[in-house]
């Protein structure tokens, strides 16, 4: 058994390190579950997590093994498991969960605030960290519960939510009085389910998305974006035109160019993406000195997650995310091509090509460990 760990100051270094499941089945406490990973999705937005890692906490999810240092960490993932030891009360052998895993064969859980169907992990480690990421939900509970459903939920349903919350927070600000919504990294997952919600609002703005030459095709073939611009020909933007913009990158280029472009007319930049994690820490340039910092703010899910099961109730909450997503999903039908990737080391291949950008848009990765 192992567990995928990366170098936390640098992506793309990482190492398959063994696990002793055994072990940790007899070093199991009253009250714990432990469980075997069976699948789990792998895309940009985990490359997110891994460069803010520090500043949101997403390292201390999992520790790491044979970390002495702490230099190591895991990148959490979204996925299905099985029960196969129990110490809990409720919980049986067999069962299966869907939720937040680490790149690894197993986990061990201490569930609380159990329900017919979810549970929290009260690990003590994680009392602290965003409670959306601590929630398991438990499949025999769902009275819809599809399996043939189960890789699209694991890629989709945690970038959807993302897309949802955009969706939701730029309607609840009146869309920043802004004539048009520019969404960067077009063809990722997150922006395609961003802008298929904008292109449900009757009253959203015109939507352009910004995307790579080589990704030019796919985007447009989606449908869902109004106008689509290539890197190389951002002078086509309407700079006139008061902006909102939504990043999934990173990309100070992009940025700085663009910002520059609009000057007064950028509104406000909601940064959500880290995929171009390498550029986080390089030394300001000309054009990334354009980036206007002070109407430029990082988007965080989880906390616009909490104010709306504050604002709809939990039930409320759920029901809107679920026609959302159930629209998404059936959308991603036409353009999403899932793959399975089988094994540590088959994995860690692909992990290489990820975490460098080295993806179709249009694949779906999904991890047999």
């Amino acid at each position: 058994m192992s567990q995928l760990q990366t170098y936390k100051s640098d992506l793309v270094k990482t190492r398959i390190v063994e696990t002793d499941e055994a072990a940790a089945r007899d070093g199991l406490r009253q009250g714990d579950i432990l469980v075997r990973i069976e699948s789990f999705s792998f895309t940009a937005n985990n490359v997110t997590y891994g460069a803010a890692g520090d500043d949101i906490g997403y390292w201390q999810f999992f520790p790491a093994l044979d970390n002495e240092d702490g230099a190591w960490g895991l990148i959490p993932v979204w996925g299905f498991a099985e029960i196969t030891a129990s110490k809990a009360n409720g919980l049986e052998v067999g069962e299966r969960i869907f939720g937040y895993f680490p790149p690894a064969d197993f986990l061990t859980l201490s569930p609380s605030k159990m329900s017919p169907v979810h549970f929290v992990d009260g690990a003590d480690h994680r009392a602290d960290l965003p409670p959306v990421y601590n929630n398991y939900v438990r499949l025999s509970g769902e009275a819809d519960y599809d399996p043939a459903m189960d890789y699209t939920r694991a890629l989709l349903f945690p970038l959807h939510v993302t897309s949802f919350c955009l969706c939701d927070a730029l309607q609840d600000a009146g869309y920043h009085n802004a004539k048009q919504v520019i969404i960067v990294s077009a063809s990722s997952k997150t922006a395609i389910g961003l802008a298929q919600g904008l292109k449900d609002e009757a009253n959203a703005p015109t939507t352009f998305g910004l995307t790579s030459g080589g990704n030019r095709t796919f985007v447009e073939s989606l449908g869902c974006y109004d106008h689509v611009i290539c890197y190389d020909e951002l002078d086509k933007l309407d700079a006139s035109l008061p902006s909102v913009m939504v990043d999934m990158s990173g990309d100070r280029f992009v940025l700085g160019t663009v910002h520059g472009a609009l000057g007064d007319n950028m509104l406000n930049c909601i940064q959500v993406g880290m995929t171009h994690w390498e550029y986080r820490d390089a030394e300001k340039d000309p054009i990334a000195a354009q980036i206007i910092q002070q109407r430029s703010a990082f988007f965080f899910a989880p906390s616009h997650i909490q104010k709306r099961i504050g604002d709809w109730g939990q039930d409320g909450y759920k029901a809107r995310t679920n026609a959302f997503m159930a629209a998404r999903a059936a959308q991603s039908r036409e353009w999403m091509h899932i793959e399975t990737i089988s094994g540590m080391q088959a994995f860690s291949r692909t992990y290489d090509e990820v975490v460098v950008g080295n993806m179709k848009p249009s694949e779906g990765l999904i991890i047999l460990p």
